[in-house]
């Protein structure tokens, strides 16, 4: 690639942004970090909200184009790179569960999560995104148990989404660490790519505690 391919990754450690940088180095993907210290609330700030107005990370910037949202950039770049082999092809017949259980991430477990953080009660079944907390889980332990990944032996982008996501989220104790849970998180943050992003949010992030005074 050339350089105006290079991918700006909009970014802050400790993150939902560590699974997008994840992927990248995943996938070999040269790029760029635009870093943001949200412990002093640059993303809040007039110049990254004009990138993104939800003041939000990740982002990433391609060819001149922005794209936002977890789901829609981890689809992407996963397409960008297909010589990595992080993504079914259109014509793959597994394709539709691919992008079932990157969408069910932003549609059912993300709204999910905030409801359960936030201590707050849940939208009747008839009116939820998710069903319920427990029925949600349920679908993705049960298709888990199957493993190692979510489409059987053939790792994806969406598993790198899932991996990390989990990783955090049974750490806060909002999701259950059982063993089906922690053994594909393990897997995940097991790998090199995970291992080098881990260290180096570590640093970043006692860097803009400092610069913060925190």
């Amino acid at each position: 690639m050339i350089n105006q391919d290079r991918i700006t990754l909009y970014y802050s450690p400790q993150s939902r942004a560590t699974g997008t940088r994840v992927l990248l180095e995943e996938l070999g993907a040269p790029y760029d970090l635009h870093v943001l210290n949200m412990k002093a609330g640059e993303q809040r700030q007039p110049a990254y909200l004009a990138i993104n107005p939800l003041g939000k990370v990740p982002a990433i910037r391609h060819r001149g184009s922005l794209v936002t949202e977890q789901v829609a950039i981890y689809t992407y770049l996963a397409d960008l790179f297909p010589k990595a082999g992080l993504t079914p092809a259109l014509d793959d017949s597994q394709r539709g569960p691919y992008l079932r259980w990157i969408a069910y991430y932003g549609s059912s477990f993300e709204p999910a999560l905030v409801d359960r953080f936030m201590k707050r009660e849940p939208a009747p079944v008839s009116h939820s995104p998710y069903s319920d907390y427990e029925t949600m889980l349920g679908v993705l332990e049960a298709q888990l148990s199957k493993g190692p990944y979510l489409l059987g032996d053939r790792i994806t982008a969406a598993d790198i989404l899932w991996g990390v996501a989990f990783s955090w989220t049974m750490m806060f104790g909002l999701v259950p660490g059982n063993d089906v849970f922690k053994a594909y998180a393990d897997r995940i943050t097991s790998r090199p790519a995970f291992k080098r992003i881990s260290a180096a949010d570590d640093e970043m992030a006692a860097q803009h505690a400092a610069a913060s005074g925190g």
